[in-house]
């Protein structure tokens, strides 16, 4: 698989709330560097994508690039607390998984969503 291939499987599983699937596409070694900081190793990654996935309600994939190491994804998602939510992933891809992801999304709504249901 080239890298763009491994983070799109990734990324459909992650979407579809597969979270065993797409943590087949991840390196047990893992390094993700999110807005609220850096995540090492696949249980804490787990543990940071798999209470957003029961968040979903949908998910559009807006462009998606890559070459042989790197892919970039960008994506809105619909969550149940904020219906419009943009993300972008880099993922660094060795030996088939992904070793390091940087994420980037606008955390405003989700923080103001959980003001209003308080």
């Amino acid at each position: 698989m080239t890298a763009l291939e491994t983070s799109l499987a990734f990324h459909r599983a992650w979407m579809a709330g597969d979270i065993d699937t797409a943590l087949q596409h991840v390196a047990p070694d893992v390094v993700c560097d999110a807005p609220a900081g850096r995540i090492t190793g696949i249980a804490e990654f787990r543990a940071f994508i798999e209470p957003f996935s029961r968040l979903l309600t949908g998910s559009h994939l807006h462009g998606a690039f890559g070459d042989d190491t790197t892919s970039v994804l960008f994506y809105d998602t619909a969550t149940r607390p904020v219906p419009h939510a943009p993300g972008a992933e880099h993922h660094t891809v060795t030996d088939g998984r992904i070793t390091h992801v940087r994420i980037v999304f606008d955390r405003v709504p989700f923080e103001a969503a959980r003001a209003a249901a308080r």
